[in-house]
């Protein structure tokens, strides 16, 4: 159904942050849980009125559990590296909500902000009442995107679904080539609780006949995502059995490796293309298999893309809230980690560079399995701090600290753990005792505590 378009009857936008603020008096499952029924309904309706701006450019899309946000900003970076003017879409913003909307580069320009913002209210407005009050704001939101893209003539998108893929509002996509990374336990009330049922709901992504790029699975998640790739008629390219990524060297400054790309992905007359001394600034292993699998998707769309503009945006590219170091003295890494795996990968790469017995300030929203990152992080720190990771999410810290501190934690020796809620009061403390003792900080558990710390020390 298309419905009239009307004139803007309310005051036109005159910033990008008026936009937001509009956006953000809809509904948002980001903040709030709510178990209503996941349609793509609406979007699709919004996107037929504006004309489908979901089509103004090829696109790559991008789900999975860990991992989704760094393949999607490096796919955008090596994208603009080659002079293709890309649009980036991601979640969630840490410091500035126009890090979800953005270039392969940075930010649009204002008046593109504004422009789209304006075209979308008075899109909405010529929506009934009752349809206005049932949409959410990630909707509007990926909408305000899909606009933004078209009005900057961009000539690719990259675009990170929010939560899950099968009913996502970027699922009105048609994509180049569809990108799946690694898949865990996580958004079970919403998703399931198996592994196989959350691939199910990533699964959805997948378009028939368009490639499918997948990082490597668990079993039970491999075999769904090849019976929905044959099902599809899709090709798939998974990523153990055409590329490998090797040599992999890091430093606090970033990651070194090397990327084998075996024969599907280069001429007909040889077997292998070897990238030999890629280099990604942040540190960590995860990262080099993120940006194998963003090179894997690109060459996938564009085998003809010029090596150097792999290098090029691959070195430029920066992504707030993922093992970002926000001070030197002390020194402070934030880390948006906030499962099991992501905590233990974090730990590991901060252990690594900076030693152990550091400071730890923690905080994670309410939900998480907080007993096994106590497990992970207890025994590499001498100071932990538990906190509230910020106020845009319910979470419970004095349970946090309860479980840090518990009998369930099997420790024979465990580091020294303050409960301090307030969570300036908390960065405070971890900066002074850092200084004090002359130790590194990291703050991990919540991307909206990452945002909270990357904002003291911004000020």
């Amino acid at each position: 159904m298309v419905y009239k378009k009307y004139m803007l009857t309310s005051t036109p936008f005159t910033g990008s942050s008026g936009v937001y603020e509009w956006i953000s008096t809809f509904i948002n499952f980001e903040k709030v849980k709510n178990r209503r029924e996941f349609k793509l309904d609406r979007v699709r309706q919004l996107a037929e009125a504006a004309g489908h701006p979901e089509r103004c450019a090829p696109s790559f899309h991008v789900a999975g559990s860990k991992g989704k946000g760094s393949v999607t900003g490096m796919i955008a970076a090596i994208l603009q590296a080659s002079g293709t003017k890309t649009a980036r879409y991601a979640s969630p913003h840490v410091s500035d909500f126009r890090e979800r909307i953005s270039t392969g580069g940075g930010f649009f320009e204002e008046e593109i902000y504004i422009q789209a913002g304006n075209e979308l209210k008075e899109l909405i407005e010529g929506f009934p009442s009752s349809f206005r009050e049932d949409t959410s704001f990630f909707e509007l939101f990926t909408l305000w995107f899909f606009l933004c893209a078209r009005r900057s003539r961009c000539s690719a998108m990259a675009v990170e679904t929010g939560m899950g893929g099968r009913l996502d509002a970027t699922n009105i996509l048609d994509p180049l080539v569809s990108v799946i990374t690694l898949i865990e336990l996580e958004h079970t009330e919403y998703l399931g609780n198996t592994i196989a049922a959350i691939a199910g709901e990533k699964a959805g992504i997948i378009k028939s006949g368009k490639p499918l790029v997948l990082a490597e699975q668990s079993g039970e998640a491999l075999q769904v995502f090849r019976e929905r790739a044959v099902s599809r008629n899709s090709p798939l390219f998974y990523f153990p059995e055409n590329a490998e990524v090797q040599n992999i060297v890091m430093d606090r400054e970033g990651t070194c490796f090397t990327l084998v790309l075996k024969k599907n992905h280069v001429r007909e007359d040889a077997k292998t293309e070897t990238l030999t001394g890629l280099f990604v600034p942040i540190p960590g292993e995860v990262q080099a298999k993120n940006a194998g699998l963003a090179i894997l998707a690109i060459k996938t769309a564009f085998p003809g893309i010029r090596n150097e503009h792999i290098y090029s945006g691959l070195a430029g590219f920066t992504l707030p809230g993922r093992f970002e170091r926000i001070s030197c003295t002390p020194p402070v890494i934030i880390d948006g980690a906030h499962t099991g795996r992501s905590v233990d990968m974090a730990v590991k790469t901060f252990v690594s560079l900076y030693g152990g017995g550091g400071v730890l300030i923690f905080g994670c929203v309410a939900g998480k399995d907080v007993l096994s990152m106590a497990e992970l992080c207890c025994p590499f720190f001498s100071e932990i701090i538990i906190t509230t990771p910020g106020t845009f999410k319910k979470s419970v810290p004095k349970e946090v600290y309860d479980t840090f501190t518990g009998q369930k934690l099997k420790l024979e020796k465990k580091p020294e753990i303050l409960f301090i809620p307030d969570t300036a009061e908390a960065i405070k403390a971890s900066r002074d005792l850092a200084l004090k003792r002359d130790l590194p900080i990291l703050g991990t558990g919540s991307f909206y505590l990452a945002a909270e710390i990357r904002d003291y020390f911004s000020a």
